[in-house]
């Protein structure tokens, strides 16, 4: 079957260089070669995996999946909401995330054509000249923003009986899991799996999952010792992954603002 793209404007897209994050920690898994990134979005279409893609400063969404990619371009399918593609057609920069062997992959496209492909709409972008793939341990942790703190519902029984609901600081926050600043009523193990636990995230959602207890330590500041816990998602559904990417974005974006001085 022919893979033909056909666009009134038909021309082979540049390839573009962007920075998926900001800094060198993520620098180490990064992948620049171009057979590199070429074999891993030929994998990620392949496998038909979904990619969820952020524009606009996070406010618009799309989950879709690669249709086609060759060495100088690739495909990817419209969403069912045709406002919606109008504003991803017309974003200069799409940031793109996934996941193949439980292992994330991010990269920024550059702008969209509308083309055609195979008789159906899509759309069509320059391959990107740069992949991160991050482990997950390796997860950007957000920290919990003074002025507006992250808390977490944990849902525990009691020794009586019954079931406690208990609220803990989250201290920071990934897709992976969260850092817990940990009540002193509050006994928790390393091992230990909390399930219908519940984080609100303002003016995104709410998630709702399951955490294990991987660490528990001591952190220490002038006024007292806390009790701290690294906890990690067990299993988080990807709607629930893409609100926590979500919110990460908006904060970012809202601090990067203020920075600059132009506030929010």
């Amino acid at each position: 079957m022919s893979t033909a793209v056909t666009n009134e404007n038909s021309s082979t897209p540049t390839t573009i260089a962007l920075p998926v994050l900001e800094g060198s920690e993520y620098d180490k898994y990064m992948l620049r070669a171009p057979q590199e990134v070429f074999t891993l979005l030929r994998q990620l279409q392949e496998r038909i995996t979904q990619l969820t893609v952020f524009c606009n400063d996070g406010q618009d969404m799309l989950l879709t999946v690669l249709l086609n990619v060759t060495p100088e371009r690739l495909i990817l399918d419209i969403g069912p909401d045709e406002n919606v593609n109008q504003r991803i057609a017309v974003a200069e920069k799409h940031y793109c995330i996934g996941q193949l062997d439980r292992v994330r992959i991010q990269f920024l496209l550059g702008p969209f054509t509308r083309v055609g492909f195979e008789h159906r709409p899509a759309f069509q972008a320059a391959l990107p000249k740069e992949v991160l793939r991050l482990q997950r341990r390796e997860y950007y942790r957000l920290r919990s923003p003074v002025a507006r703190p992250l808390k977490c519902r944990l849902s525990l029984p009691p020794s009586n009986g019954g079931i406690h609901f208990y609220e803990a600081k989250i201290l920071d926050i990934s897709v992976g899991g969260v850092g817990l600043d940990v009540p002193e009523d509050l006994l928790l193990e390393v091992g230990q799996i909390i399930p219908h636990c519940r984080i609100e995230l303002p003016e995104v959602g709410i998630v709702e999952g399951t955490l294990r207890i991987c660490q528990m330590g001591v952190s220490f500041t002038r006024e007292q010792a806390r009790r701290r816990a690294g906890c990690e998602f067990v299993e988080l559904p990807g709607p629930q992954q893409t609100l926590i990417q979500r919110y990460i974005i908006k904060v970012e974006r809202e601090r990067k603002a203020r920075e600059s001085g132009l506030g929010f």
